[in-house]
């Protein structure tokens, strides 16, 4: 089972990346994490080879592998989880989504394949095509 997320305030795969790089993405093993109120209650589906496919500017466009799901308690004394990552993001075919809040479980079945190693994106469909697969729930 994987997770699917929104990254919000993110323009590109790359500036993921640059923002998972800085020291208050990562936890004090130095991997980075996306910290979340809720825990998933699929955590053993999700920690058996499970990735989180982020949505970027409305499309999905990489993932990362899941590593572990950890406990942290904030200064709020409220219990989140920390969804701990592999650094290495994995470039996916591209996948419209609309917005929504939080995340969301996305079946293996459902997710975008990977694109192969060296090939940075998908070269985008027109963008009335596009908008006319998304509306019959093609892509």
């Amino acid at each position: 089972m994987n997770l699917i997320k929104l990254s919000v305030g993110t323009q590109s795969v790359e500036t993921l990346m640059a923002w998972q790089q800085l020291p208050q993405a990562q936890g004090p093993d130095g991997l980075p994490r996306h910290v979340t109120r809720m825990w998933p209650k699929r955590e053993a589906e999700i920690l058996d080879g499970g990735s989180i496919y982020w949505v970027i500017k409305g499309v999905i466009q990489c993932r990362q592998r899941i590593l572990r799901l950890d406990e942290i308690q904030g200064q709020d004394g409220i219990r989140r989880c920390a969804i701990v990552l592999e650094p290495e993001l994995h470039r996916t075919a591209q996948a419209l989504r609309r917005p929504f809040q939080g995340w969301r479980y996305l079946k293996p079945e459902d997710s975008p394949a990977d694109l192969p190693k060296g090939r940075p994106a998908e070269e985008p469909l027109p963008a009335e095509l596009s908008a006319a697969l998304a509306e019959i729930g093609v892509i």
